[in-house]
């Protein structure tokens, strides 16, 4: 078989914000940005990278979801609990530098990990933890 990662989805609930923080902070290219019945779907992903993208969008819309399971799924984002991505880097250092001056929410600053990883953690704006290794 030859399967790749195409598209990764995390939910935002404040679509400028969390288009700012991927675009403006982390330096991610909007690749695609569309609206339906107040909605936004902003595909981000990395420059280079046209392969493959972070799909950012509204939290609990699909027809199958119940109004107690969306209501779970917004309590469990607004405690940073419902979603996460890791991401890498040649230069975790200048990556959390950025970060810091950006202002965004800090979990964990860079860290020698005991299973042989270095990294750092912050939360975008809809709340998903992002994780950050260093690369080797």
């Amino acid at each position: 078989m030859d399967i790749t990662i195409h598209s990764s989805m995390l939910p935002h609930n404040e679509p400028d914000a969390s288009l700012a923080f991927y675009r403006d902070v982390l330096g991610f290219e909007v690749r695609n940005d569309v609206g339906y019945q107040g909605m936004r779907w902003i595909t981000v992903g990395p420059p280079g990278q046209p392969e493959t993208s972070i799909v950012l969008h509204p939290p609990a819309v699909d027809p199958g979801i119940t109004e107690d399971e969306r209501r779970t799924v917004v309590e469990m984002m607004a405690k940073g609990t419902y979603a996460m991505v890791n991401l890498a880097t040649k230069d975790l250092d200048g990556a959390f530098e950025r970060l810091q001056g950006s202002d965004v929410e800090v979990v964990q600053e860079p860290t020698d990990q005991p299973y042989g990883l270095r990294d750092c953690a912050v939360r975008d704006p809809a709340g998903n933890l992002i994780r950050i290794q260093e690369l080797p």
